[in-house]
């Protein structure tokens, strides 16, 4: 692909426990369909799109797939160094994987950006009867609800209250059936993008000037629009996504 087809190169990561489907949440956008087997996925992989921007333009995106294993631990945060942006994501039918969200999520702001825009994902909405997205019993944190469903899945509500207190965007998603995956990846993608065009020469050190800005949601129901409050560390580099320490500002050099 011709280098003048998109602006930046964004460094993209998913993360969160083993089997919460964060490779078919990159399959379904990637290719649009599911992987033929389902498979561990072993330290990290990555795929990369030109993603077409609400505001005209593209940008590449490098979505970096983790292993949610503890045995790949170091191998995986070694590699949220430069992300610009991050979906952390659990599976609404294991609680567990909810529960392990706050400390994925410690673990990433100590590795990377403390700006890093941040959506956390409640996957796997097709496995509750109706779509709980229509539930109106599961979206108003009625506890009855796991019981009604036969399930103890995890509520939309405590899903968007560690969204709000931890400053996150918060999205359902369904990777078997494609709901709202590509929503998700190209509103987190957007809103690097937004926040990097009104700072100075693109510096990702900058990016806490604009932190408490207030973003417009995709749905109603999607997202938080609130960012991180830190101050930003000043000895960060300014590369926006590529790992070439070539690329400055998040305009890739070599590729």
């Amino acid at each position: 692909m011709a280098e003048e087809e998109y602006e930046h190169v964004y460094k993209i990561i998913l993360l969160g426990d083993a089997t919460v489907g964060k490779s078919h949440l990159l399959c379904q956008y990637i290719k649009g369909s599911l992987p033929v087997q389902a498979k561990a996925t072993i330290g990290v992989e990555f795929a990369t799109r030109t993603v077409p921007l609400a505001t005209g333009g593209s940008v590449k995106a490098q979505i970096w797939d983790t292993a949610g294993q503890e045995r790949y631990r170091s191998i995986t945060s070694a590699h949220y160094r430069r992300a610009v942006g991050a979906l952390l994501v659990y599976d609404v039918s294991n609680r567990s994987s909810f529960y392990n969200c706050k400390k994925w999520l410690d673990e990433l702001r100590t590795s990377s950006y403390e700006d890093i825009v941040i959506a956390l994902v409640a996957n796997k909405v097709d496995l509750l009867p109706d779509h709980a997205s229509n539930d109106r019993a599961y979206l108003n944190g009625d506890s009855s609800a796991s019981a009604i469903h036969g399930g103890d899945f995890v509520l939309y509500d405590e899903g968007l209250r560690f969204a709000n207190e931890n400053n996150l965007h918060f999205f359902e998603a369904s990777a078997v059936t494609g709901y709202n995956v590509k929503e998700v990846f190209e509103y987190l993608i957007q809103q690097v993008y937004n926040l990097k065009s009104r700072l100075p020469n693109g510096n990702v050190t900058s990016l806490t000037s604009f932190n408490s800005m207030i973003t417009t949601s995709l749905n109603d129901k999607s997202s938080i629009s609130r960012l991180n409050s830190s101050n930003s560390r000043k000895d960060k580099l300014s590369q926006m996504g590529c790992l070439d320490n070539s690329c400055l500002s998040g305009v890739c050099n070599i590729q």
